[in-house]
């Protein structure tokens, strides 16, 4: 990252006007993550399986680049800021449904001793509290949970939302947000809330968190979309992202519970962790029964060299309620740094599911593998993913 002064450059960039100060500054940043990738069984335009290779972007980070500020106010004071791009490396489009700053765009002030305050669009606690400790933290979307049903891989983000966030206590932190529905007479509709919690100690850490967010009342006798203060999470066939309108992107809210705990000793870090995602349907949903998702995930990592990380992970996923199916999902990852900014990764997962899925038509069917949140799906119980990669970070 390269730390520039308050100047007049910077400050045409935001489009501002103002004097400068000398205890301001802007931070310009992003990063690049592209990647040659093999996929086994995913699905062909006439539903059938097939091999896929391609490039795909953003394994384990999303691309994107950003402008972050502070200015001194004086007294441990600070108003501070942040717009933050998403976007496919390989097309040029914005991603996060095509938002200029669709990863956030949040202004705020920020105190030493009373904590910060953030106003805008912007990660929950969970994302920013509970997700470190997990796998996803080191290699991202191949190591995270079939469909992103409980966003362990943040592809939901929450607008309108104001957050709070405390400082270090001995080792200990908590965050809590809300996001207003934006609905005249309906204060409830479509609103997010969420809060978590951290503590470190030495080589152990722990963190839990719940979130919840609600979809909106519609005119129309049933409810197919997703349309709350807070993204969606439906990457794939698993909870409903298989085409649009799915019945579970009808559901009336959802909820996650979270926590993980890491230790770290020498150059091992082990890290566990637990989720409960519920999607809970009213009588606009297209679905009567609660679906719950209950995941556990494990993961090993070694640091071999300063350079050198490899990293195994195991993800089991269980769907009960409105459709019952299982999901196991073994990870391997390795990566390597040619520099600070600079880095070649090789990543792949085998998943395999059983049971029943709901399809687009509202009908039970025999599960289909889908690996983490890329989106994919399979007419199989199996599918395997391979990437090859190089990440850029400026």
């Amino acid at each position: 990252m390269k730390r520039v002064a308050l100047s007049t450059l910077s400050l045409a960039l935001l489009g501002v006007t103002g004097v400068a100060h000398a205890q301001s500054s802007v931070t310009l940043y992003g990063l690049i993550d592209e990647s040659i990738q093999y996929a086994h069984n995913t699905k062909d335009a006439s539903g059938h399986n097939a091999n896929q290779v391609g490039l795909v972007a953003g394994n384990l980070q999303g691309d994107r680049f950003g402008l972050k500020g502070t200015e001194d106010l004086g007294g441990g004071l600070k108003a501070i800021f942040q717009i933050e791009n998403g976007f496919d490396v390989n097309t040029g489009k914005l991603n996060q449904g095509g938002r200029m700053f669709g990863r956030q765009a949040y202004v705020g002030l920020e105190h030493d001793q009373y904590g910060t305050v953030t106003l805008g669009r912007q990660y929950d606690p969970l994302v920013d509290l509970v997700q470190p400790l997990t796998a996803d933290n080191y290699f991202g979307s191949t190591f995270t949970t079939p469909g992103d049903v409980d966003n362990n891989d943040n592809s939901s983000r929450t607008n309108s939302a104001v957050k709070y966030t405390s400082p270090v206590w001995s080792g200990f932190q908590f965050e809590g947000m809300y996001a207003f529905g934006g609905v005249a007479g309906s204060t409830g509709s479509g609103q997010t809330w969420s809060g978590a919690a951290t503590y470190a100690t030495g080589p152990f850490s722990v963190a839990a968190g719940y979130f919840r967010a609600e979809n909106p009342h519609g005119t129309a006798p049933t409810r197919s979309t997703w349309g709350g203060t807070s993204d969606g999470t439906f990457d794939n066939q698993v909870n409903g992202g298989d085409v649009a309108n799915l019945a579970y992107q009808g559901a009336k809210s959802i909820g996650i519970a979270s926590v993980a705990v890491q230790y770290v000793t020498g150059p091992f870090t082990a890290n566990l962790r637990y989720s409960n995602a519920q999607y809970k349907p009213d009588a606009q949903s297209g679905f009567t029964s609660t679906q719950k998702y209950n995941v556990g995930g494990a993961y090993l990592g070694y640091q071999a060299t300063p350079a050198i990380l490899v990293g195994v992970g195991y993800i089991y996923t269980k769907a009960t309620g409105d459709a019952s199916a299982t999901y196991h999902q073994v990870s391997l990852g390795g990566d390597y740094n040619l520099s600070k900014r600079t880095d070649i990764y090789l990543v792949g997962a085998y998943q395999h599911a059983s049971g029943e899925q709901r399809n687009a038509s509202g009908n039970l069917v025999t599960a289909g593998a889908a690996i983490g949140s890329y989106g994919y799906n399979s007419a199989s119980s199996s599918q395997e993913i391979v990437s090859l990669g190089i990440r850029h970070k400026f």
